[in-house]
C-alpha cells in the first residue's frame, strides 16, 4: 500500500509510519516540523523513519496549510490512502495561540480532504480528539453521543474537521473515517503531555501540578494500541451502501473512539511513576484548569464491534515502558 501521512515527525505520526514500513508499505510523509516542542526530538523520530523506511520512505517538510506549496511538494508522488494525523495539539494551548488552531486544524483539514478528493484517494482516516465530548456526564462516552458543547477551540476544531469530512462524503463519496483519541501515551510521545511532564519533573526532583486537585480520570492509551486501530481503520474503508455507519452518518463516513476501556484515577498513574521511578512525586495540587475535563471514558464497541479492535495494553504495563524510553533516550 502506498500512504500519505501527515505529522510524520509526530508522535501518533512517527509510531504509525513506524508500522507500516515494518509490513513493507511505502509512506509520503510531511510535516512541517514547528517549534510547538524540541524539535531535536522530531528530527530524531524523522531520522529513525529515513533509517527503517530507505527508498519507502520519502519526506515532505511543507506546512499543510499552505495548500499551494502543499500540492506543488506531492506532485509526482504515488499514493492511494491518506492518513492525517498533523495539528495543532492541545487543550491548553488552544487558549493562549488561538489563531494557530485556525490554520492548522481547519484550513489544514480542508487543504487533505482536497488532496484526497482530487487524487481520488480509496480512503482517508483522520484525527478527531475526545475532547470534541465537552462537558459530557454520561459515561462512557460513545460515538452515538451528541458533541454540541465543546470547552476547548482545539476541541470546536476538532469537531469542525468531522463536519467538514460529512460534507465531503456527501458531495463525493470520499470514504472518510475520523478517530476521536484518548490520552495517547509511550514511547517517543510528547514532551507537552502529562506522562513525559511527570517523569521529567519527579526525576528532577521538581514539584508536578496535579489539576482538580487529583481528582482527575483519564482513558490513557498505549500508542501500540491507537497504531493498531488506525491501521484497522486504514485497511478497511467504509463503504458507500446506504446504511448508518458508527457516527450517525449513511454516507462513506465512520466516527470511531480509540481508548483503552478504562477510566484510570490520575493519581494511580503518579503512583506508578513514583514506583517505576523509585522517588516520590511533589505535588501543587491546582483548582481545574479552563477547557479541561474531569474524566475521560471511550466506548469502544463501535470499532470493536465492526473491525475487530481490542486494546492490550494496561498502564500496568504501559507505564513502565515509556520510563525505560525516557531513561534510554535521555541517557539516565
Amino acid at each position: 500500500m502506498r500512504v500519505l501521512v501527515t505529522g510524520a515527525a509526530g508522535f501518533i505520526g512517527y509510531s504509525l509510519i513506524t508500522r507500516l514500513l515494518a509490513r513493507g508499505d511505502e509512506v509520503v510523509g510531511v510535516d512541517v516540523v514547528n517549534d510547538y516542542y524540541d524539535v531535536s526530538l522530531k528530527e530524531a523520530r524523522l531520522a529513525r523513519l529515513v533509517e527503517q523506511g530507505g527508498s519507502r520512505f520519502s519526506f515532505c517538510r511543507n506546512d499543510f496549510a499552505d495548500y499551494a506549496g502543499l500540492t506543488a511538494a506531492l506532485e509526482g508522488k504515488q499514493f492511494e490512502r491518506v492518513v492525517h494525523l498533523g495539528a495543532q495539539a492541545g487543550v491548553r494551548y488552544s487558549i493562549e495561540n488561538p489563531h494557530a488552531y485556525v490554520q492548522a486544524n481547519l484550513v489544514g483539514h480542508l487543504n487533505l480532504l482536497e488532496v484526497a478528493r482530487h487524487r481520488g484517494a480509496e480512503h482517508m482516516v483522520y484525527a478527531s480528539s475526545s475532547s470534541v465530548y465537552g462537558g459530557n456526564t454520561k459515561l462512557p462516552f460513545s460515538v452515538d453521543d451528541r458533541v454540541d458543547h465543546p470547552l476547548s477551540l482545539y476541541a470546536a476544531t476538532k469537531k469542525a474537521d468531522e463536519l467538514m469530512s460529512e460534507t465531503y462524503a456527501h458531495l463525493y463519496r470520499l470514504p472518510l473515517t475520523g478517530l476521536r483519541f484518548f490520552t495517547v501515551y509511550g514511547p517517543w510521545g510528547r514532551p507537552d503531555m502529562m506522562m513525559w511532564l511527570f517523569t521529567k519533573a519527579i526525576l528532577a526532583g521538581e514539584p508536578i501540578n496535579v489539576f482538580n486537585h487529583g481528582d482527575m480520570y483519564r482513558d490513557f492509551t498505549y500508542v501500540d494500541d491507537i497504531v493498531s486501530g488506525v491501521i484497522a481503520c486504514l485497511d478497511n474503508p467504509p463503504p458507500d451502501d446506504g446504511a448508518v455507519k458508527a457516527g450517525g452518518s449513511e454516507k462513506p463516513h465512520r466516527l470511531y473512539n480509540i481508548g483503552n476501556h478504562k477510566s484510570e484515577h490520575l493519581m494511580k498513574v503518579i503512583a506508578i511513576l513514583e514506583e517505576q521511578l523509585g522517588r516520590k512525586a511533589e505535588m501543587n495540587l491546582m483548582p481545574m484548569q479552563p477547557g479541561d475535563v474531569r474524566q475521560s471514558f471511550a466506548d469502544i464497541d463501535a470499532i470493536s464491534g465492526d473491525l475487530g479492535y481490542r486494546p492490550t495494553t494496561s498502564i500496568e504495563v504501559g507505564v513502565p515502558n515509556f520510563v525505560r524510553w525516557y531513561k534510554d533516550y535521555h541517557g539516565l
